[in-house]
């Protein structure tokens, strides 16, 4: 298979593109990226499979043209509300099937709306297979998968652990800070009283989850939310949540507040936020067992007609406070890419359509054995198995 892929340097798709180049089913990857200069020197580090071109994502001629030859598109290139849309209806006009890591609900919506097409072209689509959404939406619907019916369902991670990569094509203002704002800012929807509605982020949801003391997560805008009905029609309630960081801080109020009351600008707001980060000093995290897990999925529903819950929660040494293997979000988000990349590679991902990473197309303990199997390989754990790693805890 040839892979294209888009922003390819940056820095969650050079963790995704380090990993591609080692599989078998992956012939060639040209790393595209509207730095070429950062393109092709990442390139040149990896194996003879691997090339680079400049490629500008606004250039919708130049975009189609590069994926001439490919099979597959890979799309790091964010912000995905600029860039989602745009990317995926040229792939599919292109007979090439595509994955990325968007994380932004409007563009999710309004890509999922393309399943039409993508099923006419024969084209496999999967929208936000990274770290959140991705891993998050595994360990949510091995929570569902739990429970006999489920009503409510919540999506969650520490925000703490959430920096961006320093190893990074992009110049200028941060993707990632840029996608925090505009999911802290204005309204943003989740499913609650089984209808999609527009919130305000950042209110406090209680959140009980198994065997842990009720925490506070806080609203924040992202797929989880909005692709788990689309999928489960059944459900009454889904919010994605985080918690830790500075998310409460009143520096982070205050950023946010300018923006809705049209003081400052995102991208202003964004480079504050960037400043502000830069400057704090943290004090070191020590490991405590009643803590929030760093990310989890939780369904609320029955059993056996009987009232009940299921966490499933991601643990252990990549998680840990302090660990200096710990995984930070470029491989987060791209080493979860990449394995969707073998997985369609492989056959092992057949359907056509377009799908978000729970539509039920992917095993989800056989995805996330795959996840860490390659972390392994990273050098960022000891052990792929999935018992190690994730953890089901029951109410």
């Amino acid at each position: 298979m040839r892979v294209l892929a888009i922003g390819g340097s940056g820095g969650m798709g050079r963790y995704a593109v380090a990993a591609m180049q080692d599989f078998d089913a992956v012939e060639r990857i040209v790393v595209a990226d509207i730095n070429a200069d950062s393109a092709k020197s990442f390139a040149a580090q990896l194996n003879d499979k691997v090339g680079a071109i400049g490629l500008d994502a606004s250039d919708t001629k130049a975009v189609r043209e590069a994926m001439a030859d490919a099979d597959l598109v890979v799309n790091t290139a964010g912000p995905f509300y600029r860039f989602g849309m745009p990317i995926l209806r040229a792939a599919i006009d292109e007979n090439c099937h595509y994955i990325d890591i968007c994380d932004d609900w409007a563009p999710t919506l309004e890509m999922l709306k393309l399943d039409s097409s993508a099923k006419a072209a024969g084209v496999c689509a999967i929208v936000g297979l990274g770290a959140s959404p991705g891993i998050s939406n595994m360990l949510a619907l091995m929570a569902l998968q739990e429970l006999d019916t489920v009503s409510t369902l919540y999506t969650g991670w520490d925000l703490g652990g959430a920096t961006p990569e320093e190893q990074s094509s992009q110049e200028g203002l941060n993707a990632a800070m840029l996608h925090g704002i505009e999911q802290m800012t204005g309204k943003v929807e989740i499913y609650q009283n089984g209808t999609l509605e527009l919130v305000k982020p950042l209110t406090p949801v209680p959140v009980r989850f198994p065997g842990l003391p009720t925490f506070n997560g806080y609203i924040f805008g992202h797929p989880e939310a909005v692709t788990f009905p689309h999928n489960y029609p059944q459900l009454q309630e889904s919010i994605n949540l985080a918690h830790g960081g500075d998310i409460d801080s009143l520096m982070l109020k205050a950023i946010v507040g300018l923006v809705n009351w049209r003081l400052i600008s995102r991208s202003r707001a964004a480079r504050l936020l960037t400043w502000f980060e830069s400057q704090r000093a943290l004090p070191p995290l020590e490991k405590n067992d009643t803590a929030p897990p760093v990310m989890y999925g939780l369904a609320v529903g029955r059993k056996d007609s009987q009232p009940a819950s299921v966490g499933v929660s991601w643990i252990g040494e990549a998680t840990e406070a302090g660990n200096e293997s710990r995984v930070g979000m470029g491989a987060a988000t791209g080493i979860p890419l990449a394995c969707g990349v073998k997985f369609l590679s492989e056959g092992r991902i057949d359907a056509a359509g377009v799908f978000s990473p729970e539509a039920g197309h992917i095993d989800p303990q056989e995805f996330l054995t795959a996840v860490f199997e390659q972390l392994v390989r990273l050098g960022r754990l000891s052990s792929p198995n999935l018992g190690h790693h994730i953890k089901v805890s029951y109410a």
